[in-house]
């Protein structure tokens, strides 16, 4: 029997490391998507017909509608730490495992918020566009050009998991407050450790002068941040959102920051991606803006890279992901 025929069928929705094209490649009858980035749902629904391994990215839709199509599916293995572009529940129902890839990224994205943080609020971006424009005439004065310190602000702390944690050890050493809010409050022990207090959402928006949110995306989140959460922010406060861009409205976020009702923010995810020098929030100067980054690291991506392929090994062979969701 011909050896390709006898290897389980693996699909990636698009490329990934030669380390990793090379390893399933030897293990697996392997195809890669080439074209549109994403993978049109009509493709994908065809691709996934046969298939025993799927690869995939945070942007690749994995409804009900495209799991419906799979026959020989066992296994999902999402390079990403986020998974709510897959029908989990229908995948479970089907008997398909999903993996993920949580930790490894841990660090890399809460250096990334925390230099969203100092950026906009130091206005870093800002200057470096005054001076790419040639309008830096004269030596700024007193008053002018003038961002805040960290020093003695409050960071405030929305879900604070790995990241979170993370993003709490940095500011430490920035001499900042800590509050944070979560569905669960962590151990006193661990409260005393970080020196981090628990608040509501209520008075975690109203009393901090920055918000880094770490969040999924869900039903309870989604615009979680709209205008009436704005209005009871303070008028000298930022946003940080390297979470899911879809828990925040960024048409009520457009205006909050065009009247000052917030200073400003720091964004590396949007409600729909990738966005263009035409959207609207390209067009402010108290916004700092990242092409979706946050694990974007050579060492983070490598160790995704090995994650979602030890993801998919356990998962075609029945057995639970290193990182499993569900099933």
């Amino acid at each position: 029997m011909n050896l390709m025929m006898m290897k389980k069928k693996i699909f990636l929705t698009r490329t990934l490391h030669e380390f990793a094209l090379r390893e399933l490649k030897r293990r697996y009858n392997l195809k890669v998507h080439s074209g549109k980035i994403p993978i049109p749902e009509k493709k994908l629904r065809s691709e996934i017909k046969d298939i025993d391994g799927l690869i995939c990215f945070p942007y690749d839709k994995i409804n009900q509608d495209t799991l419906g199509m799979a026959e020989n599916l066992k296994v999902i293995s999402t390079y990403s730490v986020g998974f709510d572009h897959i029908d989990i529940e229908y995948a479970k129902s089907k008997k398909i495992r999903v993996g993920h890839t949580p930790k490894v990224l841990t660090d890399a994205t809460a250096d990334l918020a925390f230099g969203l943080m100092l950026d906009v609020v130091r206005r870093v971006s800002e200057g470096d566009r005054i001076i790419r424009k040639g309008k830096w005439k004269v030596i700024y004065g007193a008053h002018d050009y003038v961002g805040y310190d960290l020093q003695g602000k409050t960071l405030g702390i929305l879900g604070l998991g790995r990241i979170g944690k993370a993003l709490a050890k940095r500011a430490k050493a920035f001499d900042m407050k800590l509050a944070y809010h979560n569905r669960s409050k962590i151990s006193e022990n661990l409260e005393k450790r970080l020196k981090i207090k628990y608040v509501s959402f209520g008075e975690l928006v109203k009393g901090s002068d920055i918000i880094s949110v770490h969040v999924p995306h869900t039903p309870e989140t989604e615009h979680l941040f709209d205008m009436k959460t704005f209005e009871k922010m303070k008028k000298t406060s930022f946003l940080i959102n390297t979470s899911r861009g879809k828990v925040i409205n960024e048409k009520d976020l457009t205006r909050a920051l065009k009247n000052k009702i917030i200073a400003g923010a720091g964004l590396d995810v949007f409600e729909n991606e990738p966005i263009s020098g035409k959207h609207v929030l390209s067009k402010l100067e108290n916004v700092v803006l990242a092409p979706h980054i946050g694990s974007s690291t050579k060492e983070t991506r490598v160790e995704m890279a090995q994650i979602t392929i030890k993801n998919l090994d356990l998962g075609i062979n029945g057995k639970r992901p290193l990182f499993s969701v569900g099933y």
